[in-house]
C-alpha cells in the first residue's frame, strides 16, 4: 500500500490548502447533508454523520456550516438534492481509478467527468471494472510535523486500540481499521495523546502498480489533481505506486 501513502501524504498537504480556499467545507458540507438525508440527523444514531462532524471539525469548519448541512439533509432546512454515484475508470500507466461523487446533475458531472479523463489519458470503464482491486477500510492519517511521535510506540498503541496496520512515511502515518472500528480506535488513540488530522473509511488498493516512467509519474499525479480539484468529486482512489526518487524529481 505504499503508494497509497505516497497518495495519502500528497493529500494531506493539499487538504490544508484546500481547507483555506473554502473549497474542503464544501465538499464536507455536501457529504454531511447526503449522510443526515440517509440516517438521520442524530450523530449517535448515525456512525457516518459523526464521522463527518469529526472531521470538519477537524478542518476547523464553523459550527453554523455543519448544523445547516445536517438541517438541510433532514429537511429542515431548503437546500438541493444530491446524488451520491462512483465511477470507475483506468489513468496514464493502466492505474485503476475509483471516483466517489455527489451531484445535483448527474448527466452533467458524467460528461464533465468523460472529458477530463479523455483529455488526460484516461478513460472511463464499466461499473465494477476495478472495484475488486480496492477494499474498504478505516483510514487514520497522525502528522509527525505537527507533534513529532515515535514509530514504534505509535505502531504499539494503534495495535492496542484495535488497528490493523500501520504505515510511516515522511512523518506522516497512516493508520488502517476495520471500517467499523474507525471511531473507536480514533479516539483509543485522542486518549493516548495523539493529534488525528484525518479519519475517514476509504478504498485501500490491494495491489499497485509502480509507475517507473517519470513522465508517466507526472501524468497520474496531474489528472488526480484535476479531479480533486472537479467541485463534484468527493474522493479519487487510485493503485498507483511512484517510487521515492521519481517523487522528490517530480515534487522539487
Amino acid at each position: 500500500m505504499a503508494g497509497h501513502s505516497k497518495w495519502a501524504n500528497i493529500k494531506h498537504k493539499k487538504a490544508k490548502e484546500d481547507a483555506k480556499r473554502g473549497k474542503l467545507f464544501s465538499k464536507l458540507s455536501k457529504k454531511i447533508t447526503v449522510a443526515a438525508k440517509n440516517g438521520g440527523g442524530d450523530p449517535n444514531a448515525n456512525p457516518e454523520l459523526r464521522m463527518l462532524i469529526q472531521k470538519a471539525k477537524e478542518a476547523n469548519m464553523p459550527n453554523e456550516n455543519i448544523e445547516r448541512a445536517i438541517k438541510k439533509g433532514t429537511g429542515e432546512l431548503e437546500g438541493v438534492t444530491y446524488e451520491h454515484f462512483t465511477y470507475e475508470g483506468y489513468g496514464p500507466g493502466g492505474i485503476a481509478l475509483y471516483i466517489e461523487l455527489m451531484s445535483d446533475n448527474r448527466n452533467r458531472t458524467a460528461a464533465e467527468i468523460r472529458h477530463l479523463l479523455s483529455k488526460n489519458g484516461g478513460n472511463l470503464g464499466e461499473s465494477g471494472c476495478v472495484a475488486w482491486m480496492f477494499e474498504r477500510k478505516g483510514q487514520i492519517v497522525i502528522d509527525g510535523s505537527e507533534k513529532a511521535f515515535d514509530e514504534d510506540e505509535l505502531m504499539m498503541a494503534a495495535l492496542e486500540a484495535g488497528a490493523e496496520d500501520v504505515e510511516v512515511e515522511d512523518k506522516l502515518a497512516t493508520i488502517y481499521t476495520a471500517p467499523g472500528d474507525l471511531m473507536d480506535v480514533r479516539e483509543n488513540l485522542v486518549n493516548a495523546g495523539y493529534i488525528i488530522s484525518d479519519a475517514e473509511v476509504a478504498m485501500i488498493p490491494k495491489n499497485t502498480v509502480e509507475i517507473n516512467d517519470p513522465d508517466v509519474a507526472r501524468k497520474v499525479l496531474k489528472l488526480m489533481d484535476i479531479l480533486e480539484d472537479h467541485d463534484d468529486v468527493q474522493e479519487v482512489y487510485s493503485n498507483f505506486d511512484i517510487p521515492e526518487e521519481i517523487m522528490r524529481e517530480l515534487t522539487e
